[in-house]
């Protein structure tokens, strides 16, 4: 019998792992409010940790799938998905969107699982296609995975434009999930 993570345990060993097949804490919320706002992603737990589960302890597992199950609670009693960085883009303070930053450890891991499987296609429907691709603009911004891309590197270099986005993140996971989830 294993003895279960404590919500703190768990964030403690994604924080302090160095396995290459483990994302920190932040990086590991992204990719599972990605699994719960998009399309389904069968194999999200394989995804997680590109097919390396074996080697991961049976109490983390059983952690993260905790942790989905409470985002996803979140989600249904509409509350919006809190967000795990520090960062409040009304505040006067400026928003750190260094490669290091939680937020783009955060987009980092949602557009991981965004495109963690190919039988995951968020983008398969063409009438909705469009409405994703809006939505998921500031994490890919955000993320960096496409730094060639000089609209997304102009996007980028205007700090307004980043702002805007992150503000608009919290809003964007729920009308996500309404897209994928509801028949509307």
């Amino acid at each position: 019998m294993m003895d279960p993570l404590s919500f703190d345990q768990l964030l403690d060993y994604l924080d302090t792992q160095e396995s290459q097949f483990v994302l920190d804490s932040i990086a590991t919320h992204g990719f599972l409010t990605a699994t719960i706002v998009g399309p389904e992603l069968p194999n999200w737990i394989e995804a997680l940790f590109e097919g390396h589960i074996s080697e991961i302890p049976a109490n983390v597992v059983d952690g993260i799938k905790r942790w989905r199950a409470a985002i996803l609670a979140e989600l249904k009693n509409e509350t919006p998905i809190e967000l795990p960085f520090n960062e409040d883009a009304g505040s006067e303070q400026a928003i750190d969107f260094s490669e290091e930053s939680d937020i783009v450890a955060w987009s980092i891991g949602f557009v991981d699982a965004m495109y963690g499987d190919d039988a995951s296609d968020w983008f398969a429907d063409e009438e909705t296609s469009d409405d994703v691709a809006v939505l998921t603009l500031p994490m890919i911004v955000l993320s960096g995975i496409d730094d060639e891309d000089p609209e997304l590197a102009q996007m980028r270099a205007n700090e307004d434009n980043m702002v805007q986005m992150v503000n608009g993140i919290e809003s964007n996971l729920t009308e996500l999930f309404l897209l994928f989830h509801t028949n509307d």
